[in-house]
């Protein structure tokens, strides 16, 4: 008993001085030994393979659909279509009350990306299902695309989603998410030197090494097994729930391993239409992306577009700040709402600025839905404010990070949205990262500290 009271006294101790000591991960062995087991490795006799119809188009009317040849295909068992699924509409966001009900599972009247899923095709072959996939005949009428922000707020613009009936999303507080903070066109007024600038950024692929994907078991009670790589496993079984109208008892998610997300397996695309297709045949199904749907098809992180305006003072103080940041969402919300209210949040960033004026448009393209990406919404907002630092600096004729440190927020600022600051510890991040690195910083910078304000 004394030895196992101190083995497990060490392991508390190990687990609460972990920092600036190696530690080795729990999975590591597994995975350089190629032993970690991967959704995508169990195989279960009688397998169906699940292969979609997808859209050639970016945007299109869908006329009719005839999938007689793809029916009478070898090895074809199951169809599916709008009409088999019971809640034929994407939830994601409903969950936390964030975003619409804008998206189908399964289109029925329209396609509104290319690579939009129309019928979905379950074969006892992977190449069988794909060979059905080619025989089904879909009758388009194409329709003029949208595919970038400017043309999407062109007076006159098709309508990407009529859900929406414009191409932006309407937030409570109107066409935009909004941040007022003191009196920006008095601080432009004041100003010694405005700048305004425009930084652009496209849709970036998170390109993980193992695609989306799940395996389903139906178990035999009315209970189903699902395999899945999803990073969010239960958004992932709520969701499944609501679109196949089930009990969330009858559903198991078996997760954990991930060949790479970074945040583009939260969307729950694979799980609900695999079920279903093991639910009406009785027989497990796999859905796997190929690499080109995980490139074409997957959320990719959202293009943007964000023009920061700047009134700075001789002595390098920011005095305003103003933001209009687009966010590129593609022909649904899915988390892009979300993405741009935090966008809005995140201005004018760790900086203390007295007057700060944000508009956080969400606009709809005919492009691959976005989604979460590392810190969407924050990520290429961070980027382009680091840029606009850097030439504000060089405008005043400062040096960039001693610029930074007159501007940085300290404890007890009050945020552009209204919350104190807490914690910081700007200012002193700023001075390690000098002396690592050797940067030529004032005295006077190394006296400084986050904990007040001097003067």
């Amino acid at each position: 008993m004394e030895v196992r009271k101190s083995y497990f006294a060490d392991q508390r101790k190990d687990d609460l001085n972990e920092i600036g000591k190696p530690s080795l991960r729990v999975d590591a062995l597994g995975h350089v030994t190629g032993t970690t087991t991967y959704f995508a490795d169990r195989n279960f006799p009688g397998l169906l393979h699940l292969k979609m119809v997808r859209s050639p188009h970016h945007h299109a009317r869908i006329r009719g659909i005839d999938f007689s040849e793809a029916e009478k295909h070898p090895g074809v068992v199951r169809i599916l279509t709008a009409a088999d699924v019971p809640h034929n509409v994407y939830t994601i966001l409903t969950l936390i009350q964030v975003g619409p009900e804008d998206e189908t599972v399964l289109a029925t009247d329209k396609v509104r990306w290319k690579g939009e899923a129309i019928v979905a095709i379950l074969a006892d072959s992977e190449r069988a299902a794909n060979e059905a996939v080619a025989k089904v005949r879909v009758d388009y009428e194409v329709l003029q695309p949208v595919l970038s922000i400017d043309d999407a707020l062109k007076p006159g613009a098709p309508v990407v989603n009529e859900y929406h009936g414009q191409n932006y999303y309407n937030y409570d507080s109107g066409e935009c998410r909004k941040v007022r903070f003191g009196d920006v066109d008095a601080g432009f007024a004041q100003a010694d030197h405005i700048l305004e600038q425009t930084y652009s950024s496209g849709p970036i692929e998170h390109a993980p090494t193992e695609t989306t994907g799940c395996i389903v078991m139906p178990e035999g009670n009315g209970r189903f097994t699902c395999y899945t790589n999803t990073q969010a496993m239960f958004f992932t079984l709520d969701n499944t729930s609501i679109i196949l109208e089930m009990d969330g008892a009858k559903l198991h998610m078996v997760g954990g391993t991930v060949g790479g997300g970074f945040g583009g397996k939260v969307d729950v695309t694979v799980e609900p239409i695999a079920i279903l297709g093991a639910k009406l045949t009785g027989r497990p199904v796999s859905f796997i992306y190929s690499r080109e749907e995980e490139m074409q098809v997957s959320s990719p992180r959202a293009a943007e577009k964000l023009v920061i305006k700047d009134g700075v003072m001789n002595d390098g103080r920011i005095v305003a700040r103003y933001v209009k940041a687009f966010i590129d969402a593609g022909a649904y919300s899915r988390h892009s709402p979300y993405g741009a209210q935090k966008s809005a949040a995140h201005f004018p960033g760790p900086y203390t600025v007295p007057n700060v004026f944000v508009d956080s448009y969400c606009v709809y393209t005919n492009r691959t839905p976005s989604s979460a990406m590392r810190g969407f919404g924050v990520t290429i907002g961070d980027f382009a404010l680091e840029v606009q630092m850097d030439k504000l600096a060089r405008l005043v004729g400062m040096d960039p990070l001693e610029f930074r440190f007159i501007n940085a927020y300290r404890d007890g600022d009050m945020k552009a949205h209204r919350q104190p600051t807490e914690g910081a510890a700007l200012i002193e991040c700023m001075q390690e990262a000098a002396r690592i690195s050797n940067w030529p910083l004032a005295d006077k910078y190394f006296a400084m500290s986050s904990m007040k304000r001097e003067g």
